[in-house]
């Protein structure tokens, strides 16, 4: 079917509401990017000792080819590491993208590395107080990797929450280069989600030792790829393929097969083809538009993704001169029905999502019912059609075909005229505590309203110590301050979801309120997160006091203190002091810490200008 001339009108007013508050910033934006490629390759202009620099340890043919400007040179910026399960299978990937380049009519270089974070390693350590800044670490490092003029489009390989962001937002600052996001695909299932929440639980109850807990978690993180559950990474994957960014089907095909060798290849084949010296010149600035970021924005809230990515889009927006709300998440999110269940949405895992149809299906349905803009540039070519189609190996090469017409497992993946849900997979609230992010495409319809007293505590260590005591079991909504950007770096606070979950099962009503983050993982209890104004920079939330009542309604988006004006209190608790924050190279950051925007201008450091 194709594309529809007719958008729906809530996504046509969104869009357009954000291009006429972007249009000044874009401008400036494109006249900037635009005024760099008018330059052509920046190597020619580079002077003789420059350039040997840039092409000195090359074999003597890439050194002929670099010399003049008949052949693009592709930079190669990478995240690989081998202790990271997800981007162990980018250790290959270099040689295979310098082989296809060069087959294209290119020269490939490694341009750079960047620091890939696991935030499953650091959750609960210290280290996980530095996960949100790595964010900017990398889109630094790729600039950096980018600044030398060699280049005139690039391939960036990465996969993991902080990393794919931060690669996009380095890279639109050379936003005239023509750019490849070149993922790894997802490991093999292992054991089901259903049995490690189980266990998880148990554990949290002392019903479970340590060594069946790690047995569990070794069962399920077994292997090379992606872990398997839809979190900030898979969530990563899904929506460069939405924005365009990934060739068609590239996101969730596993590590080590044919097929995923055959897409990596042709990703550099591909992108060589796109640099200004050819005839199809796609810059990565001008795929980046608000029709894009919309797109990305509509993937999100239709398969419940990850609340990350509430900061990441906005920050990925602002990069390319975009000025993306949380208002606009909302106004989406009310149209935008919710078509996926993944784990922690659902008990099926990312390998059963794509083996139902997966995202060819998912975009083939999403532009069908009008709440796509199709008529956008990709990497793949002019229209969003071409991700209906899925890769398969055929005849000895890669070749697409149309996706499935249907879903093939109506558990995992719906159609837009059955869907899990009639709106998307996350809540904006708004109230006399502020804005916050809210996930409910996991939370059963009788829990999405929740109105009980307070306890509150400024880390979550507070917490377990109090659930382990027995001090939480009835109903209340707990609190957990001073965990923003300012305070401490915003780390993710996943230790708390089995002890919540615990005490949801045993029939309390519960909900956490939060400044701090639970990313994709945030699962069946109702969870208010990312709550700006944090409390360190004296939000609401700081006033708070053990006993009030809170009220917090998804279906009305409120987050109300009730019959108290916090205006009156003083606030109370704080965050670590300046002697915390060291240690686990946390002292380093500091000018991070101090200059952190707030989480719904996408919780970021760098000052982005055009």
């Amino acid at each position: 079917m194709s594309t529809p001339t007719v958008l729906h009108p809530v996504v046509a007013e969104v869009t357009e509401r954000i291009a006429a508050r972007s249009a000044a910033s874009r401008e400036a934006y494109l006249s900037r990017i635009r005024a760099a490629a008018q330059v052509g390759p920046a190597r020619d202009s580079l002077g003789c000792s420059n350039l040997a620099h840039g092409f000195a340890a090359c074999a003597p043919a890439d050194k002929l080819e670099l010399r003049g400007a008949a052949k693009p040179g592709i930079a190669i910026v990478s995240a690989y590491n081998d202790m990271l399960s997800a981007h162990q299978p980018l250790e290959t990937f270099p040689a295979l993208l310098k082989q296809a380049v060069s087959e294209a009519g290119g020269v490939a270089q490694f341009a750079g590395g960047v620091p890939a974070m696991c935030d499953g390693i650091t959750q609960g350590r210290a280290g996980m107080q530095l996960s949100l800044f790595s964010r900017d670490v990398v889109a630094l490092a790729t600039a950096i990797a980018l600044a030398h003029d060699m280049f005139d489009g690039a391939l960036l390989l990465g996969v993991c929450d902080k990393i794919v962001p931060g690669l996009v937002i380095g890279a639109l600052s050379f936003g005239h280069l023509p750019v490849v996001l070149v993922p790894a695909g997802p490991m093999t299932s292992g054991l089901p989600n259903t049995d490690k929440s189980r266990v998880r639980q148990l554990y949290a109850e002392g019903k479970a030792g340590r060594e069946e807990l790690l047995e569990v978690e070794a069962a399920s993180y077994h292997g090379p790829g992606t872990c398997t559950f839809y979190g900030t990474a898979n969530t990563n994957q899904l929506l460069m393929e939405v924005m365009g960014l990934h060739l068609p089907g590239a996101s969730f095909v596993n590590p080590g097969t044919p097929l995923r060798e055959a897409l990596t290849v042709a990703a550099g084949h591909r992108v060589t083809g796109l640099t200004a010296l050819g005839d199809a010149y796609t810059p990565i600035g001008e795929v980046i538009d608000e029709r894009v970021i919309v797109n990305a924005v509509v993937g999100l809230l239709a398969t419940g993704g990850s609340t990350n990515h509430t900061m990441h889009l906005v920050a990925i927006a602002a990069a390319a001169g975009i000025k993306l709300t949380w208002d606009d998440f909302a106004a989406l999110s009310a149209v935008a029905p919710l078509l996926a269940r993944i784990y922690p949405n659902g008990s099926a895992d990312v390998n059963h999502f794509h083996a139902a149809g997966g995202i060819a299906f998912l975009i083939g349905e999403l532009l069908d019912a009008g709440l796509l803009h199709g008529d956008v540039r990709t990497v793949a070519g002019h229209g969003l059609d071409r991700y209906r189609q899925e890769p398969m190996l055929a005849d000895g090469g890669l070749v697409w075909r149309a996706g499935p017409a249907k879903s093939l497992d109506t558990d995992v993946l719906r159609a837009t005229t059955d869907p899990f849900a009639p709106d998307g997979g996350l809540r904006m609230l708004t109230g006399s505590l502020g804005r916050a992010v809210m996930k409910t495409s996991a939370i059963r319809p009788e829990h999405l309203l929740v109105e009980a007293p307070v306890r509150v505590f400024d880390d979550q260590a507070g917490f377990l110590d109090a659930f382990s005591a027995g001090e939480l079991d009835h109903d209340l909504i707990i609190v957990v301050r001073y965990q923003g950007p300012r305070a401490n770096g915003m780390p993710e606070l996943h230790k708390l979801i089995p002890a919540l979950g615990v005490l949801q099962d045993r029939g309390h009503r519960v909900a956490l309120v939060t400044d701090g983050r639970m990313s994709g993982a945030s699962g069946k209890v109702p969870a208010a997160i990312h709550l700006t104004p944090e409390a360190a920079t004296g939000g609401p939330l700081a006033r708070v006091h053990d006993g009030d009542v809170i009220r917090l309604d998804a279906a009305t988006g409120s987050l109300d203190v009730l019959d108290i004006n916090l205006d009156h209190r003083v606030p109370t608790g704080g965050p670590p002091g300046e002697d915390a924050w060291v240690g686990t190279g946390r002292e380093l950051f500091a000018a991070f810490r101090n200059t952190v925007g707030p989480a719904d201008h996408g919780a970021s450091m760098l000052a982005v200008t055009v």
